[in-house]
């Protein structure tokens, strides 16, 4: 039973990481606003290559920080879409303390995980466009799928391995005569 504790233990680490992450990217999505002011300062500061090596990055976060405060400014209900969004983040962790708790029971959790992860990429190629998203930002998105599927991905192999492990042994019972 060694094994499988350090097993157990191992899945409860990736999960803690991955619901960390999506516990940030969660409440990072409230005070886009305001996060926007700060990011566009930091990016035009004396020290920042960004304006210079990158000019498309930098018209685009001003382009966004310009849409935002007029969004903001004028019609702030509709900034209540990302609060939902932060929302959504939070209550999608929250699902990950099942496979924390009994990883073998809920492991449909990781692979549902698993499967949102993949729904990144066709999101970002098909609404991206549709909204005027450059294409290099959409490879921005879908890195969030890419990468948000690497711990799943070890989560479930982990999980495999201690489900085998703690199995019950079925022992052959010899037929009667």
């Amino acid at each position: 039973m060694n094994e499988a504790n350090a097993v157990l233990r191992r899945i409860r680490v990736w999960l803690v990481f991955f619901i960390v992450c999506l516990v940030l990217s969660g409440l990072t999505a409230f005070p886009l606003v305001t996060e926007l002011h700060w990011l566009e300062s930091l990016l035009k500061s004396s020290a920042s290559p960004v304006p210079e090596h990158f000019p498309a990055l930098m018209e685009w976060i001003e382009r966004v920080r310009v849409g935002l405060d007029a969004t903001d400014a004028k019609y702030p209900f509709v900034l209540y879409g990302t609060d939902w969004l932060a929302f959504a983040h939070l209550v999608i962790a929250v699902a990950f303390y099942g496979p924390y708790r009994d990883p073998v029971r809920n492991i449909w959790v990781v692979e549902f995980g698993m499967i949102a992860c993949a729904g990144i990429i066709p999101l970002a190629l098909i609404c991206g466009p549709i909204r005027g998203i450059p294409f290099w930002w959409s490879v921005i998105d879908m890195s969030f799928g890419v990468f948000g599927v690497i711990p799943l991905y070890v989560v479930r192999r982990r999980i495999k391995q201690l489900e085998a492990l703690t199995a019950p042994v079925k022992l052959a019972v010899p037929a009667a005569a």
